[in-house]
């Protein structure tokens, strides 16, 4: 019987090729007949679909139509997976249909789906683009295409916003490198939210920088500091004559004549160059972006200072020197600014002088803010 013979080898007898037209007979019916059960199911709704699916694969398998019948047949099972959102597979399904008939218009109509939805936009307009050859005038077709520019054009844009906001966080961070700045991991966000600092177009940094009253734990922030700027010329503005005392300075101590500035040294972990990049690109278009081509820098670091220490315990305070630029307090090896730059004020006048310069004081707690001066 047919049914024994070997995959491949020819009938010899009458009776074999009896028997082989009519397993093929059986099979194209078959094939037939799941096609039409998969419509209907279709027809049926949402819940039926993975039945239509199943037997749309069964038609398949049976290898027993045409070429264009197999290409509806894919065709059709990748209709249903893009009801069901599974748009990998129609659109392998949809290539498969266009292979077996290259004529089939609507198998590209699926190909385009399917391929918009994976954001495949360049194989979706080459898909629209052969269907319009072959059916002009196809509606379905021409508002896809008009959809696909208009995607296009977004994602084109998107990408220019992409490339920009990493160009800005790669010139940030080589202009780090250039000062010898460290970065490590943001504080006191609670006072300062997600303020970065910027560079300008003469690749001048311009910072926000915290000022923390150790004293009473409230703060101000100076929103623009140049980084050629030099602590003096804002200290002096904050606390000219004209300006109000602290609210809660009832000793009167933190005049001008009394401040001193510190900053914590080694008080924190360097970032790594890619840290430092997705801590920067953190709320622009480049937010998301997996991979960034940052190679990591390990060159010495320089060890000379010119500031002095306050306090022999584990925490060390450094007097800031006001007459020196920001960028040049920055670059101290000992370091390491806290996503933006933070110093602490205090008074020469007040009684927590002493306890602070003798280093057995330490930040705690929350700070609260005060009115901004800068």
């Amino acid at each position: 019987m047919a049914l024994w013979m070997e995959a491949g080898s020819e009938p010899k007898t009458e009776s074999e090729v009896v028997d082989l037209e009519a397993i093929s007979a059986l099979k194209q019916s078959t094939a037939i007949e799941l096609k039409e059960n998969g419509n209907e199911y279709v027809k049926k709704g949402k819940k039926h679909y993975s039945d239509a699916i199943d037997c749309y694969t069964r038609a398949i398998s049976q290898k027993a139509l045409s070429d264009a019948e197999q290409s509806i047949l894919y065709c059709n099972r990748a209709h249903v997976n893009l009801l069901l959102g599974n748009y990998r597979r129609a659109l392998q399904d949809a290539e498969e249909a266009i292979k077996l008939s290259p004529t089939n218009v609507k198998a590209f109509y699926r190909a385009v789906k399917a391929s918009m939805s994976l954001s495949l936009l360049a194989e979706a307009k080459s898909y629209c683009e052969k269907g319009l050859e072959l059916s002009p005038e196809n509606e379905e077709l021409n508002k896809l295409a008009g959809q696909i520019d208009l995607l296009k054009s977004e994602q084109d844009r998107r990408k220019a916003e992409v490339s920009k906001s990493v160009t800005a966080v790669k010139d940030m961070i080589s202009a780090f490198e250039e000062r010898k700045i460290k970065i490590g991991k943001a504080l006191y966000q609670e006072l300062t939210g997600v303020k970065k600092p910027t560079l300008d177009k003469n690749n001048i940094l311009h910072w926000p920088v915290l000022l923390l009253y150790a004293e009473v734990m409230s703060s101000d922030f100076i929103e623009d500091f140049c980084e050629t700027d030099m602590f003096s010329t804002h200290l002096d503005e904050m606390f000219s004559e004209s300006s109000p005392p602290l609210p809660w300075d009832n000793e009167h101590a933190y005049t001008r004549d009394a401040l001193e500035l510190y900053y914590e040294a080694d008080s924190g972990v360097r970032l790594s160059k890619r840290e430092i990049f997705h801590c920067l690109a953190d709320g622009t278009a480049a937010a998301n972006l997996e991979k960034c081509d940052i190679e990591e820098n390990d060159a010495a670091e320089e060890s000379s200072s010119s500031t002095t220490v306050l306090g022999g315990g584990g925490m060390r305070w450094i007097k800031v020197n006001e007459r020196r630029p920001l960028y040049d307090v920055l670059k101290e090896p000992n370091l390491v600014v806290p996503g933006i730059p933070v110093f602490y004020v205090v008074s020469k006048k007040s009684s927590f002088y002493e306890e602070f310069k003798s280093g057995n004081w330490a930040p705690f707690g929350k700070y609260t803010s005060s009115s901004s001066r800068g």
